[in-house]
């Protein structure tokens, strides 16, 4: 039992791995090579592949092929593609094509996104066969999700190439990559997890969610699904635009040099350090407080989130950036989490997985691609329309940091928005002693 429990923590350890060595990064690659008007589509994409490829994969590992073998197929076509696309960006130089590299990176994202349910499905499976149970056992093994995460944002954040740290490099697209690669042949490692030839097949409409959608003749399930979509389009902004907008404080003399700066990514990493504490305090505040209450809080921090930012700065202000990294693991757990349990909660079990279905189409599929595209444009009118020499050649970054904040403002006055809008409209009544 402990050998399998082991080789899912490794599982788990470079799956995300795989993720965190450029989701947070690449926003700043991006915007050296001068794609930084562009950087929203690079996020957009994964909420767009999410809508449709998770579901097709999960379709074919129930009917056709075992799950560990599909989840080392589709690393090992995201892995080469991603691979590709960072070989690409160190050869072309500052001369890399939109085009070229975005269509590297898409394919990869294409069969990288399915592997997060996949790599869960192989783990309850492993579990089950070992006699162990998955809702005990599983959470210690996916703390190590995190942990991986962490790991590949410190890696790149650190080791240099060509004298540039990896994160201001297409390398960091190398390292996901290999791990890609890597992962694929540690699933060859990994016990069969057979297909049921005799289960009952889920058609497209049910993988995807789609059955669910009667629930919005439920007003109270209209209005949460509602505005699970209008959060989940913060979900990917600090992740797209974090990294470019404390970059951007290194073109200003006084933060040159400061940790902020030329760690960027470490300091980003607290998000993740704080996300896995903040899971801990989930039960507490579901049973205390309910569903509306916790959602209103995550709402009200994903507020603060923003408004840290806005003040901020890496120098003397470098305590809001913290404070806005720990605010994180509560905007993002006691939305994403406390969600997916209130909705297990309240529907009935012939529609549930649907249902969950529907709730990552909301969230992490149309509100998130909605969502960084939205931010793309705003920090293209606010900040990189800034971005342009005056008659002296010279860039004017106090007018550019002006605009990073008031970019911030702006999503953060949506978010008190929102969570006002869904303080009115969501009427549910907690039953603290059924909670408990």
């Amino acid at each position: 039992m402990k050998a399998q429990k082991f080789k899912l923590i490794l599982l788990s350890f470079l799956q995300f791995a795989v993720w965190g060595a450029y989701l947070t990064s690449q926003g700043r690659y991006l915007a050296e090579v001068g794609f930084g008007s562009r950087i929203g589509w690079f996020y957009s994409v994964q909420g767009i592949v999410s809508i449709f490829m998770p579901a097709i994969m999960g379709i074919i590992a129930d009917k056709w092929i075992q799950a560990q073998r599909l989840l080392g197929l589709c690393h090992a076509v995201a892995g080469a593609a991603m691979i590709g696309a960072g070989i690409y960006g160190v050869s072309a130089g500052a001369d890399v094509e939109f085009g070229v590299l975005f269509g590297l990176y898409t394919l990869s994202i294409a069969f990288f996104m399915p592997t997060i349910a996949i790599s869960n499905s192989v783990s309850y499976t492993v579990l089950e066969k070992s006699g162990l149970d998955p809702v005990k056992d599983f959470p210690p093994i996916r703390v190590w999700g995190t942990v991986g995460f962490i790991c590949s944002m410190w890696f790149v954040d650190l080791v240099k190439v060509g004298g540039a740290a990896m994160q201001e490099t297409s390398m960091q697209y190398v390292v996901s990559g290999a791990l890609s690669i890597i992962l694929a042949l540690y699933t060859l490692t990994l016990p069969e997890c057979p297909v049921n030839k005799t289960m009952h097949r889920k058609s497209l409409v049910d993988a995807m969610g789609l059955r669910a959608f009667t629930l919005f003749r439920q007003r109270k399930m209209a209005v949460f699904f509602i505005f699970s979509m209008l959060l989940g389009v913060a979900l990917q902004i600090t992740n797209g635009f974090a990294n470019p907008f404390l970059a951007d404080f290194g073109n200003l003399a006084e933060y040159q040099g400061t940790f902020g700066v030329e760690h960027s990514n470490m300091l980003i990493s607290l998000s993740q350090i704080s996300e896995t504490l903040c899971i801990l305090l989930i039960p507490f505040f579901l049973r205390r407080y309910g569903i509306k209450n916790v959602m209103l809080i995550a709402m009200l921090a994903w507020v603060l989130r923003f408004g840290f930012f806005a003040i901020g700065n890496p120098g003397s202000g470098v305590w809001l950036i913290v404070l806005s990294m720990i605010v994180y693991g509560v905007a993002f757990d006691f939305f994403n989490i406390s969600g997916s349990l209130f909705v297990n909660q309240t529907t009935d079990n012939s529609i549930r997985s649907s249902a969950q279905g529907l709730f990552m189409l909301m969230t992490n599929g149309v509100g998130a691609a909605a969502g960084t595209i939205g931010a793309q444009a705003v920090v293209n009118a606010l900040v990189n329309s800034h971005k342009i020499p005056g008659a002296d050649g010279v860039i004017d970054w106090h007018t550019v940091m002006t605009g990073w904040s008031h970019a911030w403002w702006l999503f953060a006055a949506y978010a008190l928005v929102v969570a006002i809008l869904f303080a009115l409209m969501f009427q549910h009544k907690h039953d603290s002693k059924a909670a408990a």
